[in-house]
């Protein structure tokens, strides 16, 4: 049965294969380090209101995504606890805010950005189960230096549905690697926050322009009522 959703500039995916054989639900990188007042992005001097506002819809889609039976990877970036997957440049870039606080440092939650850290894991609303994968990357791509794309070309998973933080950085970076390794993608827009909104807004009208350059654009409505229709 041909299942599609309803999105811009495109209905998606474009071949209509809306399907738990085809289809992933990837939340990146909705962790207590991003989402918590006491983490490293509120360390780099910005406000997580715009972050904290999504988590209930991301909490919705994760619910109806697994009523269906569709695949679920949850991402966390981080580094080494000896920061041996940091370089030099980010470990600067990292630091160069008011804090002057970054990678590594020590922060209410541990090691900013250290795996095994308590800031590190994913919130408790939209904690993974035993059967849905972690993707830990050290960098801003769930595909860079990781396994991502093998488990997913295992699955034969060709369609992404792509939500969670921030949307300039993380979630648009692995889009666009996605992309480029021809998945179909979707990108959540009231799913997704970034640390301005006018960041935000941009990342999103960049994945739109020439006919969906980096795929289509849709709502947490439009994605559950997809998943409603198949059921009916």
């Amino acid at each position: 049965m041909e299942s599609s959703v309803e999105a811009s500039p495109y209905i998606w995916p474009h071949d209509k294969t809306f399907d738990p054989k085809t289809t992933a639900l990837v939340i990146i990188d909705m962790q207590k380090d991003f989402c918590s007042p006491e983490g490293y992005l509120q360390y780099q001097g910005y406000d997580i209101s715009q972050v904290r506002a999504i988590i209930p819809r991301l909490e919705s889609l994760l619910a109806a995504f697994r009523k269906n039976g569709f695949p679920i990877y949850h991402t966390r970036e981080g580094h080494r606890p000896d920061l041996s997957t940091l370089s030099s440049r980010e470990l600067f870039r990292s630091k160069n805010n008011s804090s002057s606080l970054g990678i590594g440092d020590k922060g209410p939650l541990g090691r900013l950005l250290v795996r095994g850290e308590a800031g590190h894991d994913i919130i408790p609303e939209l904690y993974p189960l035993s059967n849905e994968n972690i993707i830990d990357k050290p960098g801003r791509s769930a595909f860079q230096h990781t396994e991502f794309k093998l488990m997913l070309d295992i699955k034969g998973v060709k369609n992404l549905v792509l939500c969670g933080v921030t949307t300039d950085v993380c979630v648009t970076t692995t889009m666009r690697d996605a992309n480029d390794n021809n998945f179909d993608c979707v990108l959540v827009e009231d799913a997704t926050a970034a640390s301005e909104e006018e960041l935000h807004n941009a990342a999103v009208e960049m994945v739109k322009t020439e006919g969906g350059i980096f795929g289509a654009v849709s709502s947490t409505d439009k994605i559950l009522a997809a998943l409603e229709g198949r059921r009916g």
